[in-house]
């Protein structure tokens, strides 16, 4: 492996750590980087998952420091998750992709258009929703997310903090602690998945893994100083770059390339 390869690696997992920890969407340009490098999508998605996991080891280490991770609420919120998330593993893959990208970008506008017009519910969150046990709606929609979180990852981050802020009452800086606790509980169990089907690349998973680290303790240090205005406009930028992607006014993968050309 050329030492291009890794720095390339190395350099696109700190945005990708960075990118995550804070909102999410950042793994689209991991599967870019993978696929680019020649791996078939579905080794890219499971190779991914590599990355993912010390990626929130690390989130979660500094935001359990800092005191602001919930454990509680989010081991239970977790847990429908997890289940889900084995089952997204396993789908078959002739869901039509494009019909589902499309799906997800417009998710990602109406998610936003509630991030600006009610800021005060991302920023301070709803002390008596956090009161309150987990209802058996919040079991059903992180279920499914879990299964779309297992299926591909990229920008699952933004419903569980959708169903944190607006479902379990937090503001956006312990929503991303309890975000990256799910994805970390959830993400091994899918990476069994993959590497049962043969489905991992251990060396590119393990390099972009050095990157996604260091973006992650970055992200994750001065998430609780920078505040909640400032995590919910950097989920507000990478929202409008993720779903135009998803909705193709823009391609991320072809601009990665022409970067590279």
């Amino acid at each position: 492996m050329s030492w291009l390869i890794i720095t390339a690696l190395i350099v696109s997992g700190v945005f990708v750590g960075f990118i995550n920890t804070l909102a999410g969407g950042g793994t689209i340009i991991s599967l870019s980087i993978f696929m680019f490098l020649g791996l078939p999508a579905n080794i890219a998605n499971g190779t991914n998952r590599v990355a993912v996991i010390l990626q929130n080891m690390t989130s979660v280490s500094q935001f359990r420091r800092k005191k602001v991770l919930d454990f509680r609420k989010a081991n239970k919120l977790a847990i429908p998750t997890m289940i889900g998330s084995i089952l997204g593993a396993q789908i078959a893959s002739d869901i039509n992709e494009a019909v589902f990208r499309k799906a997800v970008g417009v998710v990602m506008i109406v998610m936003m258009y509630f991030i600006l017009t009610k800021p005060s519910q991302w920023l301070r969150g709803t002390e008596s929703l956090i009161e309150k046990p987990v209802s058996w709606i919040q079991v059903v929609i992180f279920f499914a997310i879990g299964v779309y979180g297992g299926f591909v990852q990229v920008g699952v981050g933004y419903f569980i903090l959708a169903g944190v802020v607006l479902g379990a009452g937090y503001d956006l800086v312990k929503a991303n602690a309890i975000k990256v606790w799910i994805v970390l509980l959830y993400t091994p169990l899918a990476l069994i998945v993959f590497i049962l089907n043969k489905q991992v690349h251990w060396e590119y998973g393990l390099i972009h893994a050095i990157g996604n680290i260091i973006g992650a303790f970055i992200a994750s240090r001065f998430a609780v100083s920078w505040g909640a205005n400032f995590v919910r406009w950097v989920v507000i930028v990478v929202i409008v770059i993720f779903a135009s992607d998803l909705l193709g006014i823009v391609n991320i993968k072809e601009i990665i390339v022409g970067m590279k050309g």
